[in-house]
């Protein structure tokens, strides 16, 4: 994912968006302290802003909120939580949620191993055109999985 490159006068007004409720500002506002882009690189900070957007229904934010928990940016590293966001933001249709939730299903991390569950998740992100889904798909075609 490409981030857009803000000056500070947009980091500003994306500060006050999201101050103001908005998910997509939270967003943002959330990849900019990740990134440390306008603001110091703080992953506490992006993790608090995620949630606000996820908790609005914002499938990328609920994707990152599974990245963080993931590999523990931000917060204690816990795969079952991970797992729980990346879920509701593929059950939203988000392929890169599907596609992660699908290896987290192959290898069981956070939750038991399930080939049915993980092929159905490859097959989903495969159909919206995620490339990473539709080469793991092949290649399980070809070995049987």
């Amino acid at each position: 994912m490409i981030l857009k490159a803000y000056s500070n006068d947009e980091i500003k007004a994306l500060r006050v968006a999201a101050e103001n409720g908005s998910a997509e500002a939270q967003l943002n506002y959330g990849n900019a302290y990740r990134t440390g882009q306008c603001v110091a690189q703080d992953y506490a900070e992006a993790m608090k802003l995620y949630r606000l957007a996820a908790e609005q229904g914002n499938a990328v934010a609920q994707n990152n909120l599974g990245v963080s928990y993931f590999y523990g940016h931000g917060v204690v590293q816990d795969y079952a939580e991970a797992a729980k966001w990346y879920r509701r933001s593929a059950d939203q249709g988000y392929a890169k949620a599907q596609n992660t939730l699908a290896w987290i299903y192959t290898n069981g991390e956070g939750v038991a191993r399930n080939k049915a569950e993980a092929a159905k998740l490859f097959q989903l992100a495969a159909e919206q055109g995620f490339p990473g889904a539709q080469s793991t798909l092949t290649s399980l075609h070809e070995i049987g999985y």
